[in-house]
């Protein structure tokens, strides 16, 4: 009698959420952790539709992935049910955004109604848990490693001409508020001031200004003009394919940036990323590539006002000194021209590979919960790595 192998049990880690890059990322790391921990589960991932949905057709350990076509955030906009049309309905394990669960988004309506109605379409065997948490078995702290296609590498060979080194700059995030990223004034110091220190490097500006229903970064062109006329070294690389951006990104010594979703990527690639920290959100993706966060001084420069546990909105000035409108303290331009030598001090540390990724890590948090006045529900990290490195 020919005895029968039992199927494989499946898993959706369902991590619908709003469509920056990062969070695309972040359902990735929970996948692969499950994934590592249970070798014969047939993993499967659900993302929002208008997210970095290329990057989990880069991951073998993914089986299959769902790009929900309902994309609506705050507001609802469409049928989430017959989005999750093309979902299956049974499963053996569903893992969902843990967000799902927080009050603080009860007034996201678009939110609310994706999962109302993925608790309603999903019947999963075993009771509905939650992504990053037994059960299934899962593992965390897993390095996320993304095998970029040859095409994208192949342009990104040709826009760093003869292998030269470079520097991939990110100017902003997708904020509406531009209040929270450094101004064109600041980025002229910034810019100058490693194009000084690595004369030879291609400075990389990328981003996205094309409008097309996924995130955009919040410059205007005659910002990006500004830059570009302003520094010889710096090539224009805005409104790229996603995977040749990242591609770009993998090709850099270094990636400078604020707080922004897409900046999660380098870690993915190998590239460290060197965060101007001081936004709504502190850094928290640690992915195993260093990253050295430069946060301002708390007591003279406010940051990480992000949403819940009490928090309030950052403090904006109406002018900066640089005429260039309202800033944020921790973005304005008396901040940066402070901060500058520490940035090419971190800049030096990356690029010259003298900073690893635990020291990178044991350096961050200890002052992370300062800015904090050690509070430290609210210096979180992905996968709660954090807790190994705070006192």
């Amino acid at each position: 009698m020919i005895e029968q192998m039992s199927a494989p049990e499946t898993l959706l880690v369902n991590y619908w959420y709003a469509h920056p890059v990062g969070h695309a990322l972040e359902g990735l790391r929970y996948a692969l952790g499950y994934k590592t921990a249970n070798p014969e589960l047939q993993v499967s991932l659900l993302l929002n539709g208008a997210t970095a949905v290329e990057l989990a057709r880069l991951c073998p350990f993914i089986d299959q992935v769902y790009a929900v076509p309902f994309t609506g955030f705050m507001h609802v906009d469409g049928d989430p049910a017959e989005a999750l049309a093309g979902v299956p309905r049974a499963w053996d394990w569903v893992v969902e955004n843990h967000r799902a669960r927080e009050p603080s988004l009860a007034d996201c309506a678009g939110f609310r109604a994706f999962f109302d109605a993925a608790h309603r379409h999903l019947r999963p065997k075993h009771p509905l848990g939650v992504a990053g948490q037994e059960p299934p078995a899962y593992e965390p702290h897993q390095q996320l490693r993304l095998d970029l296609t040859a095409d994208g590498r192949a342009a990104a060979a040709a826009t760093i001409a003869g292998g030269r080194p470079a520097i991939s700059v990110l100017l902003a995030g997708s904020s509406a508020d531009r209040h929270l990223y450094p101004s064109t004034a600041s980025w002229e110091l910034i810019l100058g001031a490693l194009a000084a220190r690595y004369p030879e490097a291609a400075i990389l500006l990328i981003g996205k200004r094309a409008r097309d229903g996924r995130t955009t970064t919040r410059v205007a062109q005659s910002e990006l003009d500004a830059l570009l006329a302003a520094n010889p070294n710096a090539i224009d690389c805005f409104d790229r394919p996603l995977l040749e951006q990242v591609a770009l990104i993998e090709a850099s010594d270094l990636l400078v940036s604020p707080h922004t979703g897409f900046s999660f990527v380098a870690s993915t690639v190998g590239t460290p990323w060197l965060a101007i920290s001081g936004g709504n959100w502190h850094e928290y993706f640690f992915n195993g590539v260093p990253v050295y966060s430069l946060l301002p001084d708390p007591k003279r420069y406010p940051s990480f006002a992000w949403a819940g546990l009490g928090s309030q909105p950052l403090q904006v000035v109406d002018q900066d000194e640089d005429g260039e409108g309202p800033r944020t303290p921790s973005m304005s331009i008396a901040r940066i021209r402070e901060d500058l030598p520490e940035l090419l001090h971190a800049s030096e540390l990356l690029i010259e590979k003298r900073l690893s990724y635990e020291d990178a890590l044991a350096d961050y948090f200890p002052r992370l919960l300062a800015a904090y006045v050690g509070d430290r529900d609210r210096a979180f990290s992905f996968d709660n790595i954090g807790e190994l490195y705070l006192p």
